[in-house]
């Protein structure tokens, strides 16, 4: 029996569509500002979807586009212009930043409020007890996922890989919010396959094409594939072996259209909260 394939595509439309709605229905002024240092192509990409997806949901969207040479002084004077700024709801520094800039200074100075990424310590503190206003948008949107298929995450065995402070660790709390048993592999894990073939409920979150394969994957398991590599004949795939994969799980999401379109989703989502939370 094939999996069913999760659509992020559609599930994430839907979740832009309940954000315009709300927005239009309660007369909510919602900005955010993007701030993209360099010409990363990759950032570039990725910076060009969110402002469709603020034009599709009613958002403004500012746009900050600095040299690759702006010195970080330079970056963190615009970000308490933008904390400062009563239009400017979410505020997000595409990362990578250049080699010269000090990642974590930089998301520190953004203000918690207006943190849209939920990657501020005070944030990423509010997400292990359980008492957040904004979740990291690529693990809120795994769950999304996760939920479209009706499987319970409570009471289930939860096999996340991969420990980044941007997805494996928040995927992980999040999955144990909603009572899943999770157990959290990296590379130091031993028997890697046998502690994945147990989960019912598997998200790949490592960085390796092609990394999970069959022999990894329980028989009916939910498999969420975050992985998004570029092979060298310029293909895109996950971490996930599709193909064999999809064989022998219930539900999998494929790669592209599975969590990439969810994060730009879950960003929308975080910048109406954001607005309603200083608005209120």
């Amino acid at each position: 029996m094939a999996a069913k394939i999760i659509d992020g595509k559609a599930i994430s439309a839907a979740v832009k569509e309940q954000v315009r709605a709300e927005i239009e229905r309660d007369k909510i002024k919602a900005g955010l500002a993007v701030v993209i240092v360099g010409d990363d192509p990759a950032s570039r990409v990725y910076v060009n979807n969110k402002k469709k997806a603020c034009e599709l949901c009613g958002i403004q969207s500012f746009e900050y586009a600095l040299p690759a040479e702006t010195e970080q002084n330079q970056l963190l004077e615009l970000i308490d212009t933008l904390n400062a700024d009563k239009n400017v709801n979410g505020i997000l520094v595409q990362l990578p930043l250049p080699d010269h800039f000090d990642e974590k200074a930089v998301i520190e100075r953004i203000s918690p409020l207006k943190d849209v990424d939920a990657f501020h310590e005070s944030n990423v503190g509010k997400i292990m007890i359980g008492n957040y206003a904004f979740l990291p948008c690529t693990p809120a949107g795994c769950m999304e996922l996760i939920h479209s298929t009706g499987v319970e995450v409570a009471g289930k065995e939860c096999v996340v890989i991969g420990r980044s402070n941007i997805v494996g660790k928040p995927m992980a709390m999040l999955l144990l919010h909603e009572n899943g048993t999770v157990t959290v592999c990296h590379s130091k894990t031993k028997n890697l396959a046998e502690v994945c073939r147990r989960a019912d409920i598997l998200v790949a979150a490592v960085g390796r094409p092609n990394f999970v394969t069959a022999d990894m994957v329980k028989d009916g398991a939910v498999v969420i594939d975050v992985g998004i590599n570029r092979l060298e004949n310029g293909k895109l795939c996950g971490d996930v072996k599709f193909d064999e994969v999809s064989e022998k799980a219930a539900y999998i999401t494929p790669v592209p259209g599975g969590v990439g379109p969810m994060t730009i989703a879950m960003l929308m989502k975080n910048t109406l909260t954001a607005a309603r939370i200083q608005n209120s």
